[in-house]
C-alpha cells in the first residue's frame, strides 16, 4: 500500500522572509503558518490528512508533467498534461514595496529595504492548449486543525470570500476570477479553462489585499520574480557547473530568514521524522546560535554582506539581553519554546509524537560561547573594526567558557541521555577562549589576550590529552573510543592545522567507519546514550562537512567525488532534508534545512578553489571557511 504522504523531498518551499510555505507535487499546499514561520499551522496536511490543505490543479490529475522554479526566483512552476489539454500553475508568495510609510512597523528590527512581504499566497494558471477542468479545494484549519473556518462572501457576486476561525484574530481573504462555493469550512471552485484562458487565486492573510485582477496578479508576480532577481544578483558566484546548486541553497537561506529581526530558522518545519514512523520527530522553527558562525560563513562566502549583518545584529541582540545565552530563540528572540505534544495529529506517515516547541532551549550546551565568538570575530574581520559596546559581551563570552569548559554538557547533537565531556563542545570552548584572544589584539588589550590565550593552550593540551585514542583519532567525548562526525570541524575551526597527523587520521577514520554508502552518520546509536529509541538516517550537513574536510587535509579527488555524489540527492528542486536514507535516497528529518545547505556552499566551494588552484598550478591550500581566516586576528 502507498503512503498518502508524498516523500519529503517532493516538496517545494515557498517563502516571502515571513511566512513559508511546502506545496506538495499535488498541487496542494500542505504547510504554512499565519502569521509567522513558527506560528501556528493554518495549512498542516503534512503532519495529518485531516489538518488543512489548499489545493488547485486539474480536476482528475495528481501527477504533474514537470515542477521548477523560475530560475533565479522562489516562485514556482508546475506544468500538468491531462488527456485534453496543458495547464501551468505558478505559486508564489508576494513581495511588494515597503508598506510602512505613514508608521512604522511594529516587527522590523533590522533597517528596512526598498520591499516588504505582501502576506498574499498567489497562484495563477495559463491553459497553453486544449481544454483543462480545474479544481480548487481550499480547507484551511488553524491551530494545527483544530480550528475551523467560516467563510462569507465579501462582495455582491462570487469572486471574493473572507474565512475566520472563532476565538482567533486571524482572518483569510480569498479573491480570484472563479466562482467560488463553500462546503462547511471548505471553499471550492470548478471551472474549465481553454486555450489562452488565464485565471488567478490569491489569499491574502493580513491587511495587505491581494490582487483584484488577473492583470494585478501577474503584475505583482513580476515585482516579486524582480525582487528575487535582484537580491541574487549581489551574490558573487563561480562561473562552474554547480553553481546553480549555491545559487538555490542562497535562495533557500533567505527564504529560511524571518526579515524584521534577521533571525534564520533551522527549517521550515515541524516533526518531519528522522526516522520513518519514528519518534525523532523535533520542532525546527527556531532560531539556533550554533548556525550563527555557518551562516555568516556561507554569507560571507558568496558576498551577501547585508543578511550576514542583519544575522549577527539579530545574535549580538539577544545575547547583550540575556546573561546567560541559550542554545536557540524564537525568531522574535523569544526564550519560552517549551515543547508540547500535539496527541490529535497522526504524524507524517504515522511519525508520532507531533511536537511543537524544543526544550532543548533551555539544555546546558557549552558551544555557544565559540559559536557566538567566532560570529563576532567574522564579522569583525569584515568590517576591520570591533565596537566598543561588543567588548562587554565578548568578555562575558570568554569567562563564561573559562568558567565551565571542564563540565560536561549535552553536545552538539543536543543527545537526551547523560551529559557528557564531549569533545566537539570543548573545541568550541577553545573557540571562544582564541577568536577572544585575538579580539583582545584587536581592542589592543594585552592583559585580557595573554589570559585568554592561557586559557585556550592549557584548553588545547587537555582536548589533544583526553579526547584522542591510542591510535591517534579524536573521539566523541572522553570517556569513549566512539566517533563523532562533529570532529570533521575540527579543521575548518582551526584547532590543528590540516596536515597535522592526529586531525588527517580523524577523518580518515569517520570516512571508513562511520559511513553508509559513503554517507556520514551523526555517531552510531548503539553507542551513544541519546536518550532516544531507533536507528536515524546520514546527516547531510555531516556529509557535505566531509567534503569540506578531505578538502582540507588534500584529499581532493575523494572530497570531489562525495560533493559529486551529495549533489546527485538533491530534490528536483535541488532542495535538501535534513537526512539521507542511504539506501533508498530518501530524505528524512525536517524540510528544506538550513544547515545542510549552509554545508553544501562551504564544502561546494572547498572543491571549487582546490580545482582552480591546481589548474593554476599553486598549491592546494583549502582556505578557512568563508575567506575569514582565523590565525590572524
Amino acid at each position: 500500500m502507498g503512503s498518502p504522504f508524498p516523500p519529503i523531498a517532493e516538496y517545494a518551499f515557498l517563502s516571502d522572509c515571513e511566512t513559508t510555505a511546502l506545496v506538495a507535487p499535488s498541487g496542494a499546499v500542505e504547510w504554512m503558518c499565519l502569521p509567522r514561520m513558527d506560528s501556528p499551522s493554518v495549512f498542516g496536511a503534512i503532519l495529518d490528512r485531516d489538518a488543512g490543505a489548499f489545493r488547485l490543479g486539474p480536476a482528475d490529475t495528481m501527477v504533474p508533467a514537470d515542477r521548477r522554479y523560475l530560475p533565479g526566483t522562489m516562485i514556482l512552476e508546475t506544468t500538468w498534461g491531462t488527456r485534453l489539454g496543458w495547464l501551468i500553475v505558478r505559486d508564489m508568495l508576494l513581495i511588494g514595496p515597503w508598506h510602512h510609510d505613514t508608521e512604522r512597523s511594529r516587527s522590523h528590527r533590522r533597517s528596512p529595504t526598498d520591499d516588504d512581504a505582501d502576506h498574499v499566497l498567489l497562484r495563477t494558471m495559463r491553459c497553453v492548449n486544449g481544454a483543462v477542468e480545474v479544481h480548487l479545494d481550499c480547507q484551511p484549519l488553524y491551530d494545527y486543525g483544530r480550528v475551523h473556518a467560516r467563510w462569507e462572501y465579501d462582495g455582491p457576486g462570487y469572486g471574493s470570500a473572507v474565512a475566520t476561525f472563532p476565538g482567533h484574530d486571524l482572518a483569510l481573504r480569498m479573491t480570484t476570477d472563479l466562482r467560488l462555493g463553500f462546503e462547511g469550512s471548505r471553499v471550492r471552485a470548478r471551472t474549465t479553462l481553454r486555450a489562452g484562458d488565464t485565471a488567478f487565486v490569491a489569499l491574502a492573510f493580513s491587511e495587505h489585499a491581494g490582487p483584484e485582477t488577473y492583470e494585478e496578479a501577474y503584475e505583482r508576480l513580476v515585482h516579486t520574480a524582480d525582487f528575487w532577481h535582484e537580491w541574487l544578483s549581489h551574490g558573487d558566484f563561480p562561473d562552474h557547473p554547480w553553481r546553480t546548486y549555491l545559487q538555490r541553497s542562497a535562495l533557500t537561506l533567505k527564504g529560511l530568514t524571518y526579515a524584521p529581526t534577521g533571525a534564520m530558522v533551522a527549517a521550515a518545519t515541524s516533526s518531519l521524522p528522522e526516522t520513518p514512523g519514528g519518534e525523532r520527530n523535533w520542532d525546527y522553527r527556531f532560531s539556533w546560535i550554533r548556525d550563527s558562525t555557518f551562516m555568516l560563513w556561507g554569507l560571507y562566502t558568496l558576498g551577501f554582506d547585508w543578511e550576514a549583518n542583519d544575522f549577527f545584529y539579530f545574535i549580538a541582540d539577544v545575547a547583550e539581553r540575556d546573561p546567560d545565552i541559550q542554545v536557540m530563540y524564537g525568531v522574535g528572540g523569544e526564550t519560552e519554546l517549551r515543547e508540547q505534544i500535539l496527541d490529535h495529529l497522526h504524524g507524517y506517515d504515522g511519525a508520532r509524537p507531533v511536537r511543537i516547541g524544543n526544550d532543548a532551549f533551555d539544555q546546558n550546551q557549552h558551544d555557544v560561547w565559540g559559536a557566538m565568538l567566532d560570529s563576532i570575530f567574522l564579522h569583525t574581520r569584515s568590517r576591520d573594526h570591533l565596537a566598543e559596546s561588543r567588548w562587554p559581551i565578548i568578555c562575558r563570552l570568554v569567562e563564561n567558557a573559562i568558567a565551565h569548559c571542564h563540565e560536561p554538557d549535552r553536545g552538539i547533537w543536543e543527545v537526551r541521555g547523560e551529559p557528557k565531556h564531549f569533545v566537539s563542545s570543548k573545541v568550541m570552548c577553545w573557540v571562544a577562549m582564541d577568536r577572544g584572544a585575538r579580539l583582545a589584539l584587536v581592542r589592543e588589550d594585552q592583559a585580557m589576550h595573554d589570559r585568554w590565550r592561557s586559557a585556550a593552550d592549557r584548553l588545547h593540551a587537555e582536548i589533544c590529552e583526553r579526547g584522542v585514542d591510542a591510535r591517534g583519532v579524536f573521539t566523541q567525548h572522553y570517556d569513549t573510543d566512539a566517533l563523532d562526525a562533529s570532529a570533521l570541524l575540527m579543521p575548518l575551526l582551526r584547532f590543528l592545522p590540516p596536515d597535522d597527523p592526529r586531525i588527517r587520521a580523524t577523518v580518515l577514520a569517520i570516512a571508513d567507519e562511520l559511513t553508509v554508502d559513503d554517507l556520514v552518520l551523526r555517531y552510531r546509536t548503539d553507542e551513544t546514550d541519546d536518550g532516544m529509541d531507533g536507528e536515524e538516517g546520514t546527516f547531510t550537513i555531516c556529509s557535505f562537512w566531509l567534503v569540506s574536510a578531505l578538502s582540507e587535509i588534500g584529499e581532493h579527488r575523494r572530497a570531489r567525488d562525495l560533493c559529486e555524489k551529495l549533489l546527485g540527492y538533491a530534490s528536483s528542486l535541488a532542495l535538501y532534508a535534513e537526512e539521507i536514507d542511504p539506501r533508498t535516497g530518501r530524505h528524512l528529518g525536517n524540510f528544506p534545512q538550513a544547515f545542510t545547505h549552509l554545508a553544501l556552499i562551504n564544502a561546494v566551494m572547498h572543491v571549487i578553489r582546490a580545482e582552480e588552484q591546481m589548474q593554476d598550478g599553486q598549491p592546494t591550500l583549502s582556505p578557512a571557511p568563508g575567506d575569514h581566516d582565523p590565525e590572524k586576528p
